[in-house]
């Protein structure tokens, strides 16, 4: 690997860098593989400047995943303008096209669940409960009652969405419209399944039917 030419940057403009190649690795190889040495190399910048920043080669793989995380879920980010229905719709196709421009680094961070690191777990589960935060709120706009049970349902819903969007959105060509549809309906299925009255209030949105 050649090493670049360095740069002066400002403190948290070198910081934001470092950050930002550890994500681009992620296209290569799994968080685990990502060194402070190779990360140092790109930037031009000795390894003690990365320890000087993330305070250790784990320090750098949690700000790494959450600028990834981070990167995730912007991008997929609910339009407040729209329908319920609409706007989960428009919010599962922009997350559908991630997972097509970034597989690798969606892979990591879904595989990230089973890591050793507490702290990378913790960021995982973050993104977690924001998308079933986002679930839920199209949902409870439909009319669909607020239990226990139906917050279960949706958080086992994130994780079925996880896989498809891993089988269906990385390891398959199929047509990102299908894998949209097919995460619409299987939300409807899983909470119509759980919540008396569910199936009734979906009917009224016709992109979840």
């Amino acid at each position: 690997m050649a090493t670049a030419r360095r740069t002066r940057l400002r403190p948290e403009e070198r910081r934001n860098q470092l950050v930002a190649l550890g994500v681009a690795t992620l296209a290569d190889r799994p968080l685990a593989e990502v060194t402070v040495e190779e990360i140092a190399a790109e930037a031009g910048v000795s390894t003690g400047l990365v320890y000087y920043y993330f305070g250790s080669k784990n320090g750098l793989h949690h700000e790494i995943v959450r600028r990834a995380r981070d990167s995730m879920l912007h991008a997929s980010e609910p339009q407040p303008e729209l329908p319920p229905a609409e706007r989960l719709a428009s919010t599962l196709t922009r997350l559908v096209a991630y997972v097509r421009e970034h597989g690798p680094t969606f892979y990591s961070l879904v595989r990230g669940a089973a890591s050793g690191d507490e702290e990378v777990r913790a960021v995982i589960e973050d993104a977690r409960r924001e998308q079933t935060e986002r679930a839920l709120a199209v949902l409870l706009e439909l009319g669909v009652p607020d239990t226990e049970l139906l917050r279960i349902a949706v958080r086992s819903w994130v994780a079925l969405a996880e896989q498809a969007l891993v089988d269906g959105g990385i390891n398959s060509d199929l047509a990102a419209e299908e894998l949209v549809g097919y995460l619409e309906r299987s939300l409807a299925g899983v909470v119509s399944a759980v919540v008396p009255g569910a199936a009734e209030a979906l009917a009224a949105a016709p992109s979840l039917s």
